[in-house]
């Protein structure tokens, strides 16, 4: 089921991890600068499940394993960094890059295990089996706006955007104008992009979620004037401007919907069903039949995003 890389631009690739199972669920991106005498980059590792679709990405391009200088992970939920230190032990030359507020927990990911139980309960093992620790000193911290050189004419400027969660950054690329945000802008179903459909949902995942600071970061890397969106699900956006405005029309849905299942004493299951509903019906109108594939993935997203809305007014008691 290994698929061959894409090329999304200059010396940039996109391999599917195959997370699920599934095409185009979680992806890696491969920044490639040894033609100018730069260094190989991954952004995001996905799952443990996902290495060995890294590894064979790599071959693919004709890139040593030996080679790869730097792993960054925009955040620490093990869907995008669970296989960080699995892929450390065959690239023995790279660092592992991450938030400040990460990087403990990446040295000693016994939180992470324990909140992605709690979530994933019986599934966890199937889902995010081995998480191998990272030594300290192959962990980098990245703090906002710090740069990083990775070719002659090719820097990475961190950001750190929360409101997925608290330990988020988004990578700017200044080669390619590439924002790689990670999953504080949202998901991207490229189901739908191929169809010239801009569809994009907030995710709001346990047990970070805050809607102000998420649309805060929306405004931040707006800012940048990027010209393509490379999200964590999963692809690449050539239409900025609609994803800044889906992230801004679907977040206050999202929490006011999961007010009006908090103030009725109801759970998240509900509150699923209630933005399923929403959601149906908007796509419906953009001609995608009630059997569409896509609704399957939609349906697990936003199963995760209710428990963390519910949080979030748990949390705040809004």
């Amino acid at each position: 089921m290994s698929q061959c890389p894409l090329e999304i631009n200059k010396n940039t690739f996109l391999i599917d991890g195959l997370d699920l199972n599934t095409n185009e669920r979680t992806g890696s991106y491969v920044l490639d600068e040894r033609g100018s005498g730069g260094e190989v980059t991954i952004i995001e590792t996905g799952p443990s499940i996902s290495v060995q679709q890294i590894i064979k990405g790599l071959e693919r391009l004709n890139i040593p394993l030996n080679d790869v200088k730097h792993i960054i992970v925009t955040h620490i939920h093990l869907d995008h960094a669970g296989g960080a230190g699995l892929l450390l032990e065959s690239c023995p030359n790279a660092n592992v890059l991450v938030h400040p507020r990460g990087l403990r927990h990446l040295h000693n990911p016994s939180r992470l295990i324990q909140g992605a139980k709690a979530v994933y309960g019986d599934a966890f093992d199937d889902l995010f089996n081995p998480i191998v620790p990272i030594e300290n000193n192959k962990l980098r911290e990245m703090n906002h706006l710090e740069e990083l050189q990775i070719g002659p004419n090719r820097k990475l400027l961190f950001l750190h955007t929360p409101g997925h969660a608290k330990h988020h950054f988004t990578i700017h690329d200044s080669l390619t104008n590439i924002c790689y945000t990670g999953d504080t802008i949202g998901i991207c179903y490229q189901e739908l992009y191929r169809n010239k459909i801009n569809f994009y949902l907030p995710s709001t995942s346990p047990n970070q979620f805050d809607p102000d600071e998420m649309l805060q970061s929306v405004d931040l890397i707006e800012s940048l004037h990027p010209e393509y969106i490379a999200f964590g699900h999963y692809g690449v956006s050539t239409e900025p401007a609609a994803v800044f405005e889906q992230i801004r029309y679907w977040v206050p849905i999202f929490v006011s919907e999961g007010r009006k299942v908090f103030d009725n004493g109801d759970d998240w299951g509900i509150l699923k069903d209630n933005l399923f509903h929403r959601i149906q019906n908007y796509l419906q109108q953009l001609g995608i039949e009630s059997t569409s594939n896509i609704y399957e993935s939609i349906q697990l997203d936003i199963t995760i995003s209710a428990m963390g809305i519910i949080d979030y007014l748990q949390r705040t008691q809004k």
